[in-house]
């Protein structure tokens, strides 16, 4: 089994917006649908006061609570595949939000136009791509849920080259926003393997998972900053 899951260091992170650009730039961003956000917050009490970068993308939970609802109305267009990652078919969402009205992380969001990243500039990432030939989680369509997918078309390649167990150590097989981190805040990689360095780091640092009360089983852990909660 493999399960991969991402690991982010807040004591780590100094909130440059790298891992934001990378994923923008690698999955075409549309001005209303980002699929990694970065939220800032201060903890503590003056003088001792401390700013909070948490950057924050699909969870890829375990239960999902995206897919229950979408299952719920009949549209079935949200799905978990074999490493876990939760994925949306634009063909079959029908835009009706409830994904996004379940997500405790407030992930899906509503992409009401496709733009262009720069708009008067040159194509950046997959917008230079042909649409016929884009990854089928670039193909972007207006009104439809959108969300960040592990860079999903990267993992596939590493199945097709029979390089599974490159994911989270290859440029090829790594989600882009976790390769930028000019501060090493960022890690991908399998859980299920005891001697893989994510699951090293997550025992070594007792990493926690964020509102875990909901019981849908986020595979995405933080190093929270002291003061943060979970």
């Amino acid at each position: 089994m493999t399960k991969l899951v991402r690991l982010i260091d807040q004591k780590r992170c100094m909130g440059c917006r790298a891992c934001l650009a990378a994923c923008a730039t690698e999955n075409h961003f549309t001005p209303e649908a980002p699929w990694n956000v970065m939220v800032e917050y201060e903890v503590g009490t003056y003088p001792q006061v401390k700013k909070v970068y948490n950057t924050m993308g699909c969870m890829h939970c375990e239960q999902p609570s995206c897919k229950a609802a979408c299952d719920s109305v009949g549209a079935k267009a949200i799905s978990k595949n074999a490493f876990g990652v939760v994925l949306i078919d634009y063909d079959k969402c029908i835009g009706c939000g409830y994904c996004a009205a379940v997500c405790p992380y407030g992930v899906p969001q509503l992409n009401k136009q496709v733009a262009q990243l720069a708009p008067g500039k040159e194509k950046l990432g997959a917008e230079g791509i042909d649409y016929a030939d884009r990854h089928p989680t670039h193909r972007k369509k207006a009104n439809v849920a959108e969300k960040c997918t592990f860079c999903a078309h990267k993992l596939e390649q590493a199945v097709a080259d029979g390089k599974v167990d490159r994911i989270g150590k290859d440029q090829a097989y790594t989600p882009s926003c976790d390769l930028v981190c000019p501060v090493q805040a960022r890690m991908f990689g399998d859980m299920d393997d005891p001697n893989s360095e994510i699951s090293k780091r997550i025992k070594a640092t007792g990493a926690k998972q964020l509102k875990t009360k909901f019981g849908t089983g986020p595979q995405v852990y933080y190093v929270l900053e002291e003061g943060a909660k979970s």
